[in-house]
């Protein structure tokens, strides 16, 4: 029987864009330019292998800010966002040369997010026996949340399996799609249907399993014990099209660009001639002294 393993999603963007709000302007390498993100990324990536100990792990990047295929679905995904700033963007490429000088597998592709990486990586490898453990703040996420599939905030040291899933939101992880057709998404431009939130969407998908069934009998709806249950069916079937619409956008797509093949997945060991060039260009040459093998 084959070995099996636990496999590390990280969804970097949140730890890069921490790491740049979070750290001083100040900080600057030899040549002035600005290494504030790269420099608290590096951190977080430093302490999130000596504390989790992975065998294998891979990164995956948000490039598509504005070429999405959810922007062809919905112009208006995601574009109330400001884009970086400028000194946020320079330092994206620095983020992933210090990630892949540290031996890591890293992804990104202009039409799909690191979400529909993680999705895309994540399902093969449960199918052949492996645990995945998805690091990540984005909620969207969770719908991947299963019995080898646990959901991990590393900044608040916090776990979700199923049950953590279902106490948060009021639904099984795989309703997470459903939920966000129905309470839409603010942060991601999302839009649901009008004025029905987390709670009313919590309460339709205990009642019905998914938007199929709540649609094939509107008329129950109203039968349900929430707050003006009446105008809640009436909106539902006003907004029918952006529900399913709204759940489609909040479905990570399993076809990004990435094979879920466990060695490109495990962790190489860092190599001095790769980690203390990189380290060094971002100012933080000494880190190299704590990374195993680049001494």
């Amino acid at each position: 029987m084959a070995a099996t393993h636990t496999i590390h999603l990280i969804d970097a963007s949140p730890y890069i864009f921490r790491a740049y709000f979070s750290m001083p302007s100040k900080l600057v390498n030899a040549a002035g330019l600005q290494v504030g993100a790269v420099r608290g990324f590096a951190s977080f990536l430093l302490r999130y292998l000596r504390e989790q100990e992975p065998t294998h792990l891979a990164l995956c990047f948000d490039e598509s800010l504005t070429t999405c295929f959810r922007n062809d679905l919905f112009p208006a995904y995601k574009a109330h966002r400001e884009l970086p700033d400028a000194e946020l963007i320079a330092q994206l490429d620095g983020c992933r040369e210090v990630a892949e000088a540290l031996g890591l597998a890293c992804f990104a592709d202009e039409r799909f997010e690191a979400d529909d990486f993680i999705a895309t990586l994540a399902g093969p490898l449960v199918k052949r026996g492996h645990s995945v453990v998805i690091t990540s703040i984005d909620k969207d996420l969770t719908q991947l949340v299963g019995p080898r599939v646990k959901f991990f905030d590393f900044a608040k040291d916090n776990w979700m399996g199923r049950s953590e899933v279902l106490e948060k939101f009021g639904v099984e992880p795989h309703q997470i799609p459903d939920f966000l057709g129905l309470a839409g998404d603010q942060v991601d431009g999302i839009p649901g249907v009008t004025r029905v939130g987390p709670v009313a969407a919590a309460a339709l998908l205990q009642a019905f399993e998914n938007l199929e069934a709540i649609y094939a009998d509107l008329t129950a709806v109203t039968q349900l014990p929430v707050r003006g249950a009446k105008g809640l069916a009436q909106r539902l079937e006003a907004e029918k099209e952006l529900a399913f619409l709204s759940r489609e956008l909040a479905t990570l797509s399993t076809d990004a660009p990435a094979k879920a093949n466990l060695g490109p997945l495990k962790l190489k060991a860092a190599k001095p001639d790769d980690v203390r060039p990189a380290f060094e260009r971002y100012g933080f040459a000494a880190w190299a002294d704590r990374v195993p093998g680049a001494r």
